[in-house]
């Protein structure tokens, strides 16, 4: 991208494993500022399962370590295995992983053969949908749609569903589908921004730094709180003027509830310029800065 656009100010807010596709949010000038908290969205993938295998990468692209097919899965077994993983649970990250461990990458310790001791992360999956079991039977696959917090290895479900089960399992395909509000309908391939370069169109499929924070609130504060939050100070609910629920969340209550220790806003002036994202203090009763994006002429 940094190619395409020529552009070096850019940043992505989350790798893909090598072979998965599906949506990549990419920030590029001043929205580059957003990459940290972009990463705490979550996140919903399609991924296909191959039980009766096991392998070093946890997908079918490693070495397979063990083969037990065909498998003797139901079902019903199969449903009770994905209800247990629903919620939150303790997840062994795998070795073909991006996670530093004394400085190095742990993929590039397995690619040298090397095994280190990891240990078990926190993980909270919010719901996984079971979408197709119609070769769970012949073939030991089956398709699964997961919505989870950051931080969740979609292989390493895959690898413990299996191991849950006694079979053995792996990651045989895996589609991101969504990252926060951003979908895949929306999402362009490398040579479609490339095309839209060429023909002089490529603004009109940059998002606006505001449109990244789409599933956060919008709150317009006053003219007298705009003069303030310039210069990174924080505001009070009663600088707000008008308030306009996230557009995702289909609500057509506009009147602004009791904010929330903790909670994210948008902020923007009544003219419509952004400012930034806010959190809110309950012990200070008011709203501080979290990441400012306002840049004056």
């Amino acid at each position: 991208l940094r190619g395409i656009l020529r552009m070096r100010r850019i940043g992505h807010t989350g790798t893909l494993d090598p072979e998965a596709t599906g949506v990549l949010v990419v920030c590029v000038g001043n929205a580059t500022k957003a990459v940290s908290l972009l990463t705490e969205h979550d996140k919903e993938y399609i991924a296909l399962c191959q039980l009766g295998v096991t392998t070093d990468t946890q997908d079918l692209t490693g070495s397979v370590l063990e083969d037990r097919r065909p498998v003797q899965v139901t079902r019903a077994q199969l449903a009770e295995a994905l209800q247990r993983f629903t919620g939150d649970y303790d997840q062994l990250p795998p070795m073909y992983s991006a996670i530093s461990v004394g400085g190095r990458r742990l993929y590039e310790l397995a690619r040298e053969g090397k095994e280190v001791e990891r240990k078990p992360r926190p993980v909270h999956i919010e719901r996984i949908t079971l979408l197709d079991d119609s070769l769970l039977a012949e073939q030991g696959l089956f398709t699964m749609e997961v919505r989870c917090a950051k931080g969740t290895y979609i292989r390493t479900l895959c690898h413990d569903i299996g191991a849950y089960l006694g079979c053995g399992g792996a990651m045989a395909q895996l589609t991101r589908t969504s990252v926060g509000a951003f979908r895949l309908e929306e999402s362009r391939t490398l040579a479609e921004i490339e095309a839209a370069r060429d023909a002089g169109t490529l603004e009109q499929l940059i998002v606006p730094t505001q449109e990244i924070f789409r599933d956060l609130d919008i709150l317009t504060v006053r003219e007298e709180a705009v003069r303030s939050l310039v210069n990174g100070n924080p505001f009070l609910p009663i600088d707000v003027v008008d308030y306009t629920p996230a557009a995702i969340d289909g609500l057509s209550d506009e009147e602004m509830p009791e904010p929330e220790e903790g909670q994210r806003v948008r902020v923007q002036d009544e003219a419509g310029r952004f400012y930034g994202i806010y959190a809110y203090s309950a012990r200070q009763k008011q709203y501080r800065v979290e990441r400012f994006f306002y840049q004056q002429q």
